[in-house]
């Protein structure tokens, strides 16, 4: 390694080139400062290269082929589909290429300079950079963390190269002919829906007290739709192990009568368990504070205890989101540059690219009644609806919540066509603290799906249309 003699004077340096650092780095070039960008990696990080967006390629090849059926009931004439792997990790590769590239443009056009190596925090305001043989030396004013972290396997989960830990399954090349999914999260649940329209026999096993992460209604609605569709559901699992077979891989685990259960397949996926790799970062010489289970301790404003050092993303307490990670660096960029922002993660749109999708945002009923709530509930069939009966697309009900007497609404939840692009219009009504009227005033395309929402909530007040009276 050369050791650099020149140490190089910096105005703002973020270390991480993901949604979350990329978005700052471009909002404070916006707000005029100068700024030095540091991926060790690929720009886009994470997400762009192995997790958000090939998962939702994947996500998205599913529900092409799964409307197949459908294109023949409107007369489109073609023989059966396939899915063709090989095919597929071709067209993710240019879609994340293109991307990519999109990001590096955005960053030139921006004068925003992007080093590409590993950073290191040698003082409270000395970064070096290792890339290859070289190294440099970089005295920084402020800098922001965004390095995010990686999934690790859970414990017990070893054995072959059928076995697969998050975005590894996006190198597979053959549709698992038995996929055994643990767990009932977001990107377990997209897996799942996934490679069964793809074809695979697929089981899915629940942790002990482990529900998916939804609304009771929606959470019974995906579990009438895994039985339509044959996928297998396996709750209250304990001690979950993997052991490699010849051909493929036996799960053993303690069933919830407390009995040792096996089962057998081809392959096996989980999402993991996220790891922040703050020790490469060197901030234990600054004296950085972290949470009891090891993420950077941070305030209101992304500042961590050493003034001139902020973080955002994976490592930051809250969900591992790119929609936060994304939102925290717009606000930390701006905050750096000596303005004011904030971040409120309350109303977070939870959604998963499922077949059928679900996107929810505000209190769950359980939620609500915890909080001392007293209720009303609406939940209007899809079935309802004529633009889903336009798309074959019934299955699935738009569920809302308020309070009883001041029409105040506490939640929107959605499971069926079109829930992903739903949940702005969810997400923005909660935070303008919207009421029924809010609601049911504006003027609703038709035929559309979104008129869903607008019956949920007239159904509230006893005036949805193309729902049965109570």
């Amino acid at each position: 390694m050369v050791v650099g003699e020149l140490i190089q004077e910096k105005e703002l340096i973020i270390i991480g080139g993901g949604p979350g650092g990329y978005t700052a780095a471009i909002r404070a070039a916006q707000l005029g400062l100068q700024v030095t960008l540091i991926e060790k990696e690929e720009l886009g990080g994470v997400c762009l290269n192995k997790g958000c967006i090939p998962s939702k390629v994947y996500t998205h090849a599913a529900g092409e082929l799964d409307s197949f059926p459908h294109l023949q009931d409107l007369g489109i004439d073609a023989a059966k589909p396939a899915i063709n792997l090989d095919k597929l990790i071709d067209y993710k590769n240019r879609i994340t290429d293109q991307l990519k590239k999109g990001v590096a443009a955005l960053c030139k056009a921006n004068k925003i300079e992007v080093i590409n190596g590993e950073a290191t925090f040698l003082s409270q305001d000395r970064i070096g950079v290792e890339a290859g043989h070289d190294f440099q030396t970089f005295r920084f004013e402020k800098a922001i963390i965004a390095a995010g972290g990686k999934p690790v396997a859970p414990e017990g989960i070893s054995g072959n190269d059928r076995i697969f830990i998050s975005y590894d399954i996006f190198s597979l090349t053959e549709v698992p002919e038995q996929l055994i999914v643990k767990g009932g999260d977001v990107i377990a649940l997209e897996m799942a829906t996934t490679f069964q329209a793809f074809g695979s026999s697929v089981t899915v096993l629940l942790e002990e007290n482990e529900d998916f992460p939804f609304d009771a209604a929606v959470s019974k609605e995906l579990r009438r739709i895994f039985k339509k569709r044959k996928i297998k559901l396996q709750a209250d699992c304990r001690n979950v192990r993997t052991a490699s077979t010849t051909n493929g891989v036996t799960v053993t685990f303690i069933d919830k009568k407390g009995e040792e259960t096996s089962v057998e397949g081809s392959h096996f996926y989980t999402t993991g368990t996220l790891s922040v790799d703050v020790a490469g970062l060197g901030i234990d010489r600054l004296g950085v504070e972290m949470t009891p289970d090891g993420r950077v301790k941070i305030d209101s404003e992304m500042k961590t205890n050493i003034p001139s050092v902020y973080a955002i993303g994976d490592l930051t307490p809250g969900p591992a989101l790119a929609v936060k990670a994304i939102k925290q660096g717009k606000a930390v960029a701006e905050i750096a540059a000596g303005g004011t922002s904030e971040v409120d993660l309350t109303l977070l749109p939870t959604i998963a690219h499922t077949l059928p999708p679900v996107a929810s945002a505000g209190l769950s009923e359980t939620e609500a009644q915890d909080f001392g709530y007293k209720i009303k509930t609406s939940q209007f069939p899809l079935a309802s609806n004529g633009y889903a009966s336009i798309l074959g697309r019934k299955d699935g009900f738009v569920k809302v919540i308020a309070e009883e007497g001041t029409d105040l609404i506490l939640g929107v939840h959605m499971i069926g066509a079109g829930a992903i692009e739903l949940s702005g219009m969810m997400a923005t009504g909660l935070e303008m603290v919207a009421r029924a009227e809010d609601f049911t005033f504006p003027n609703y395309a038709h035929p559309s799906v979104n008129e869903s929402i607008l019956e949920a909530v007239e159904g509230l007040i006893g005036q949805a249309i193309h729902m049965v009276p109570k």
